[in-house]
């Protein structure tokens, strides 16, 4: 079937609303449109679906929602785990509260139990609740910090990571299998309540979450200590934390929290932001004027399902800068290191956990304090299964982890990265530094000087239309086929190739000990290390750039010379 038939068929279809039939005629003559939404479907992935909400095969609606939930339906099925049930949470975006629903009406149509939100959560809480309640899957509806047109499906395992590759294998061939309309069981919500299948949850997960987060604080007292004048901005970015990152603040005795008034407003069109995403300076426009009127050092956004967090603080002169993700990351670790020793409370067998993009500054402060660094492949719930594997060994005590696209845990209560934690512990390291007079910015600059100064960049090459799956996959081939041997005249040293399992140096082949992944990274004579990643969401190429400098200004050139170089390489 060709599009042209796929769209007619949309058209006749009964389950197809009428408001939906008047958004397809209106692209009747639209054929690139046409090929865009009815040649291919969504691909589900171990990161779910995401896509732009219309109406069609590839793309976000109730449709394509409940196509993949009968996917996941028949992977519960043939596990025989229908008792153990789902739990499905959303966050604030247009149509999550409807897809949410429409998530748990399939399931229980399948006989399968589901534990409902009674509201937006967020993403971190979704992945407590199916280990609290034992659950075997998890939902949450949400597109994280993508534009408002976006919405998405993250499907989790029951231990509380998303779906494992060979999971994510199955319900992708279980939905190749089936019929989007006619193949998908269904059952209407209230029905589905009165039989017992679908049980509504809230306050309660609320409160057993709160605990297990707040129990991660690693120095408690030190907010005590400066309670009276430490000021923290907040903005959840008109999402999901608005609620429970100011509780956690709350509880752990902040005494003076004051949050972006316009933007503690839930609203899935995000109007006072064009991206909600705390990874951008702009977004902290307003909570930076209430900063200044207030007298705070430091602004924390969170993003639409609270799973990032982004922080603004204070310089010497004056004006605010931001902490990076990579940043932030070194940062925490090394405050949650150094808490630990103060307080004599250091676990046995401390291990931290990182992604391979992410900064090597933060291996330099494991390696000076004793503290085992694991590297794994980006996606948290790679670190997720190194917990699992020290959890199901008996040794290691987990401290932090982290990617450098503004995601950290502490705690092994979930799998997920979460905001809601790092909010805590953020404030209260922000509070042990401010009573020594110092901001994070100070605290960032001390912490280059222990351990020398990291530059972390990255660029994407954005390959949309219908042709830009094959595009990214040529660029990858070419430099998988052909590895570059230098950039910018720097010699390549060492090439990991994570979809072939090898790592190249000095004419010696090893493995990478991490599963396979379309991953290429270069390790360069000068120390620098770049690393290529196709984005599982997005029409993209990211490259990372982790660079050693004698200071910024070293460090961008570096940089820019590497960009360069390769966009050559790519013919850009």
């Amino acid at each position: 079937m060709n599009y042209r038939e796929e769209y007619e068929r949309w058209l006749a279809e009964p389950l197809v609303s009428q408001a939906e039939k008047e958004e397809l005629r209106a692209i009747a003559n639209n054929e690139k449109e046409l090929a865009l939404r009815f040649s291919k479907g969504l691909t589900f992935g171990t990161a779910g679906l995401r896509g732009v909400m219309k109406t069609g095969w590839n793309a976000m609606n109730v449709h394509t929602v409940a196509h993949a939930t009968q996917g996941l339906a028949n992977l519960i099925l043939a596990e025989r785990r229908a008792n153990n049930g789902v739990a499905i949470a959303y966050d604030c975006r247009v149509n999550s509260p409807l897809f949410a629903e429409t998530a748990a009406c399939v399931l229980a149509a399948n006989g399968i139990r589901v534990y409902l939100f009674d509201s937006l959560r967020p993403t971190p809480e979704l992945s407590f609740a199916l280990r609290e309640l034992g659950c075997v899957a998890g939902i949450n509806i949400t597109a994280s910090h993508n534009p408002k047109q976006y919405n998405g499906y993250k499907a989790y395992w029951e231990d509380g990571a998303q779906l494992p590759p060979d999971h994510a294998a199955t319900v992708l061939s279980e939905i190749e299998k089936l019929d989007i309309f006619r193949d998908v069981k269904r059952i209407d919500l209230e029905t589905a309540k009165a039989s017992g299948l679908v049980t509504v949850i809230g306050a309660e997960i609320d409160e057993k979450y709160l605990a297990a987060v707040q129990a991660q604080a690693v120095n408690p007292s030190a907010i005590a200590a400066v309670a009276d004048d430490l000021k923290i901005v907040y903005t959840p970015l008109h999402g999901t934390g608005h609620r429970l990152v100011p509780e956690i603040l709350r509880r752990v005795g902040l005494k003076h929290l004051f949050t972006v008034p316009e933007q503690m407003a839930i609203n899935g069109n995000f109007p006072t932001v064009e991206k909600p995403n705390p990874e951008y300076p702009e977004v902290f426009e307003l909570g930076i004027a209430l900063a200044n009127r207030e007298g705070s050092d430091l602004i924390i956004a969170t993003d639409p399902d609270a799973d990032r967090v982004g922080v603004m603080t204070r310089t010497k002169n004056g004006s605010f800068r931001t902490v990076t993700g990579n940043q932030m990351g070194a940062l925490l670790l090394d405050y949650i290191i150094t808490a630990y020793r103060k307080t004599g409370t250091m676990p046995p067998e401390p291990y931290a956990v990182k992604s391979i993009v992410s900064t090597e500054l933060a291996t330099r402060v494991c390696e000076a304090n004793g503290v085992r660094m694991y590297n794994v492949l980006t996606g948290f719930k790679f670190i997720g299964e190194v917990i699992k594997k020290h959890e199901e060994e008996g040794h290691g005590s987990f401290l932090f982890g982290f990617e450098e696209s503004y995601g950290y845990l502490k705690g092994t209560y979930a799998r997920d990265k979460d905001a809601v934690v790092t909010s805590m512990l953020i404030v209260e390291m922000t509070a042990y530094y401010h009573a020594m007079g110092m901001t994070l910015s100070d605290a960032l600059e001390k912490l280059f000087e222990r351990y020398g100064f990291c530059y972390e960049t990255n660029a994407e090459i954005y390959m949309e239309g219908l042709d830009g799956a094959e595009r990214m996959a040529a660029l990858m081939s070419g430099l998988r086929e052909k590895p570059p041997v230098e950039f910018a005249g720097v010699r390549v040293t060492c090439v990991g190739d994570y979809l072939r399992d090898t790592v190249t140096e000095n004419g010696t082949v090893r493995p990478t000990g991490l599963p396979r992944s379309n991953v290429l990274s270069y390790r360069l004579e000068n120390g620098d290390i770049l690393v290529a990643r196709p984005s599982g969401t997005e029409p993209k190429i990211k490259f990372y750039y982790l660079l050693r400098g004698k200071n910024e200004a070293e460090a961008r050139q570096k940089a820019d010379a590497y960009k360069t170089a390769l966009n050559r390489i790519a013919n850009i």
